[in-house]
């Protein structure tokens, strides 16, 4: 595929810099392997080195590069590097594919109380039960399930194996039986969704599931009954959230990560990789914390003294401090 570097600026604007709109464009590159038909992009400035040397036809840098972008050759300046480059993988993913598919694939199986949108797309093998919803120019790719009474707003993308309805994980005790608590609410997801290969989105027990506009789902995520997800979060892959957690908006879960249940995480707080999150948030700011494997009393005994381990550096510091002065002082009599 080829195009010119006027379409892309008809498309996604940015100036053009010591070049034509002319120039062929054949594929999207990093600096390093690009050749005279590529396009690549400069997001960070350490990279500087990378971009003088690099053989791509146009570079698109921020303001403050123009001129060393300008002295290797084309460039496209645009506030926004990266999210320039996100736009324009976009653009070229719409040309690469041509006409957007609409309706449903014959493999399928909608219900017939089912609503899907005349701009949707239902893929291979997907199921759409009873009473379920999908909203305008939402997809659905292969061997995806969207339980009854479930909802899909507009412009999700569902990507192979998500499974969004399946029955949240509650049962009763009863003298060493497990008796299981029908789960009676549905999942209502918002509008601008992407959810990643293999996610699991369980409805809810009473009240509903809830992921808000722009959430986005790594691959092999498991989202327990009840727990809402707030807008334009981002939850990274394997990690799991227990029943009737609340994530906030513009929050960001590290790949791995655990949350437990009935807990809240204040609105931009972001959770590293790995980490177990405990207990509440109220307050945003970037969390680790991972630790062993224990007994739940060792745990709550070092937990308690990891607590304490600053203040008591600190006494250290001052023990040593006064030692080492009464050290001197004997010396000196």
């Amino acid at each position: 595929m080829i195009v010119h570097l006027g379409q892309i600026l008809d498309a996604l604007g940015g100036e053009l810099v010591g070049g034509v709109r002319e120039i062929e464009i054949s594929r999207i590159s990093p600096l390093e392997t690009a050749d005279s038909t590529s396009i690549s992009f400069l997001s960070n400035p350490r990279y500087e080195a990378q971009m003088a040397a690099s053989k791509a036809a146009c570079v698109v840098v921020a303001p403050g590069m123009r001129s060393a972008a300008q002295a290797r050759g084309a460039c496209i300046v645009a506030a926004n590097p990266y999210v320039y480059f996100a736009k324009l993988t976009q653009f070229w993913k719409a040309k690469q594919d041509g006409v957007r598919l609409t309706g449903v694939h014959p493999s399928a199986v909608v219900h017939e109380t089912a609503m899907v949108d005349p701009t949707a797309y239902v893929g291979p093998h997907c199921v759409v039960e009873a009473n379920a919803k999908i909203g305008a120019a939402s997809v659905l790719r292969s061997h995806v399930v969207l339980s009854k009474d479930c909802q899909i707003g507009e412009r999700c993308l569902l990507h192979p194996g998500v499974v969004i309805g399946a029955d949240g994980f509650g049962f009763a005790n009863d003298a060493g039986q497990w008796i299981k608590i029908e789960q009676l609410g549905c999942v209502r997801v918002g509008n601008d969704v992407e959810i990643g290969a293999n996610t699991c989105i369980d409805r809810g027990a009473l009240d509903d599931t809830i992921i808000e506009d722009g959430v986005k789902l790594d691959n092999l995520v498991q989202i327990a009954h009840n727990v809402q997800v707030g807008a334009h979060s981002v939850i990274a892959g394997n990690t799991g959230v227990a029943g009737s957690a609340k994530i906030g908006r513009n929050c960001s879960i590290g790949g791995a990560a655990n949350i437990l249940g009935h807990l809240s995480i204040a609105d931009g707080t972001s959770i590293s990789p790995t980490s177990m999150v405990t207990r509440s948030i109220h307050q945003p700011g970037l969390y680790t914390g991972i630790f062993p494997l224990q007994t739940n009393e060792q745990w709550e005994k070092n937990a308690a003294s990891l607590k304490q381990l600053h203040t008591l550096r600190e006494r250290i510091k001052k023990l040593e401090k006064a030692l080492y002065a009464q050290n001197s002082n004997n010396g000196n009599s």
